[in-house]
């Protein structure tokens, strides 16, 4: 089975020039096939608040109205997307930029509205991607570069979080490839001690997963990624890794932050 690596980015690399620069030489150079998944990062809230639409966040949630949807559209499936797709180019790497409504790829629910209403949020679910059709672009030897922006397929653009894009498309590839999943953010990996990035757990079995969580080595933010990262391994992604993206190069060796097995 040939080997498909899904590799997510958010603000901490889109935000800064020169770490995108090196980040997608170092993406550039991984073997193998490939799909880079994106976040946003401040851009959206910069363009938001210079046209007077104040970003509305709960616990770290964007809430979506018809404004805002506009806006992320513009940002993530234009400004950020088609850079990273032309900075790729450049590179070498035959890159297609694509939201989850280009060939029906990502169609999502739109989420019902419960204690808080999200708006024109999506979530997606195991029918949701379309495995298939990746496989066609990725045969045909593009690099598909995902924003964080589905649809409903009734004419409704979503904005999706774009770590469960990562996910979901990771966990549908899985019956196509041997797939392994990379979350580049700030940190160096799942640290024993917060405050020392030396401190990097190498390796973490899922049934090591509750008693990390017990002895408060893994706390806060880092449980629900962890615990979707285990989630994915459950339905099929060979491991799933957590590590810093000036530090990608070294996926290739295995050294790469924290790698999450079976």
């Amino acid at each position: 089975m040939k080997q498909l690596t899904i590799i997510k980015i958010g603000g901490n690399v889109i935000d800064n020039s020169e770490n995108l620069h090196q980040f997608l030489l170092d993406f550039t150079a991984l073997p193998g096939d490939k799909i880079l998944v994106h976040g946003g990062g401040k851009i959206a809230t910069e363009l938001g608040e210079s046209l007077g639409i104040e970003a509305k966040m709960v616990e770290g949630r964007r809430i979506t109205d018809i404004e805002t949807l506009r806006i992320v559209t513009m940002v993530y499936a234009g400004l950020i997307n088609k850079n990273m797709v032309a900075q790729l180019q450049a590179k070498g790497s035959n890159a297609i930029g694509l939201t989850g409504a280009d060939g029906n790829i990502i169609k999502a629910k739109k989420r019902p509205v419960k204690e808080i209403d999200y708006g024109l949020v999506g979530d997606l679910d195991e029918n949701s991607v379309s495995a298939t059709t990746l496989d066609s672009l990725l045969t045909a030897g593009l690099v598909p570069v995902l924003c964080a922006i589905t649809h409903d397929g009734d004419t409704q653009l979503l904005n999706t979080n774009a770590d469960t894009i990562a996910s979901s498309v990771a966990v549908a590839m899985s019956s196509l490839y041997e797939t392994r999943l990379v979350y580049c953010f700030e940190k160096k990996g799942v640290l024993k001690d917060v405050n020392d990035d030396g401190s990097v757990v190498k390796e973490i079995k899922a049934d090591e997963f509750e008693g990390l969580k017990a002895d408060g080595t893994v706390q806060g933010g880092m449980i629900p990624k962890l615990h979707n990262a285990f989630e994915a391994i459950k339905k099929g992604v060979s491991a799933v890794y957590i590590g810093k993206a000036d530090e990608l190069a070294e996926l290739a060796a295995e050294t790469f932050g924290t790698k999450m097995l079976k």
